[in-house]
């Protein structure tokens, strides 16, 4: 689907990994005739970095790099981590004729899924680079994954700072989903989940207001209906739109018009 009305913004989008190797001029292409002027593009690990940054290189007019470190990923070497990247965040932001500076600090937060051996480096690593987001005046990626609790008990720290930014790729209740908007600099990330048939999302946001919505796909995973199970992409976040406008009962243009608003003067004023 093709649109020529608004400027869509997917604002999470990891299409610097291997799995998007052998297409992504295409897949690039696609996104650019769904109507998408801006992906934002957050960082996973030390690793990725450079891939992402070539990426964005290469789409300068399209693609938007983010640093942090994801959860997942702090091990015992964190703080060794987290320096070399601090390291390039202040060199991008002191010298942007020269490098492309980061629109956000992330993709970051708390993830005891599947694992909390970490639990406490998760905690630090998370206030380090929300100390970042806050020297630089960066939005801040959120990642929450059984750890809402957490999460919470340490943002009430930051209610009254200047800090903004996604909760990303939410899935939580009504009750959770108003208690982080308690935090007024922040905004829900929506993507292809709230198109899943069981999904309880579309439920959740009867109660929230439109304007406190972003849309993302985190490809390459979570494919909308009907490409659930198979590689997601920048272009599918369409379907997100078009979800959201049945559930909120308006046009499809207004969705993508608001929820592109939001983004933009969340990343990009």
């Amino acid at each position: 689907m093709t649109n020529t009305m608004y400027n869509i913004i997917d604002t999470h989008s990891h299409l610097f990994v291997e799995d998007f190797s052998e297409d992504r001029a295409e897949m690039m292409h696609r996104a650019r005739e769904a109507g998408i002027t801006h992906i934002v593009m957050p960082n996973i690990d030390a690793s990725s970095i450079q891939p992402m940054l070539q990426v964005c290189a290469e789409y300068p007019d399209l693609c938007y790099p983010t640093i942090g470190l994801h959860p997942t990923e702090v091990k015992e070497n964190h703080r060794q981590v987290l320096s070399a990247m601090k390291s390039q965040l202040d060199n991008s932001m002191q010298d942007k004729a020269a490098h492309a500076p980061f629109v956000a600090i992330g993709e970051v937060g708390l993830d005891f899924y599947w694992d909390d051996t970490y639990k406490q480096q998760q905690l630090w690593a998370l206030e380090e680079q929300i100390a970042w987001a806050l020297e630089y005046d960066l939005p801040i990626i959120i990642h929450s994954r059984e750890a809402f609790a957490e999460l919470y008990a340490l943002f009430k720290h930051y209610k009254d700072t200047p800090l903004r930014g996604v909760f990303h790729s939410f899935t939580g209740t009504v009750d959770e989903a108003q208690a982080l908007l308690e935090f007024p600099g922040f905004v829900i990330g929506i993507n292809g989940v709230v198109t899943f048939k069981k999904s309880t999302i579309p439920e959740t946001l009867r109660n929230i207001p439109l304007s406190r919505l972003v849309v993302e796909t985190d490809s390459p995973y979570l494919a909308p209906t009907p490409h659930r199970g198979k590689r997601n992409e920048s272009a599918y976040v369409m379907r997100v739109i078009e979800r959201l406008a049945e559930i909120y009962l308006c046009p499809t243009e207004q969705v993508a018009q608001q929820t592109s608003t939001t983004a933009h003067k969340l990343f990009f004023c």
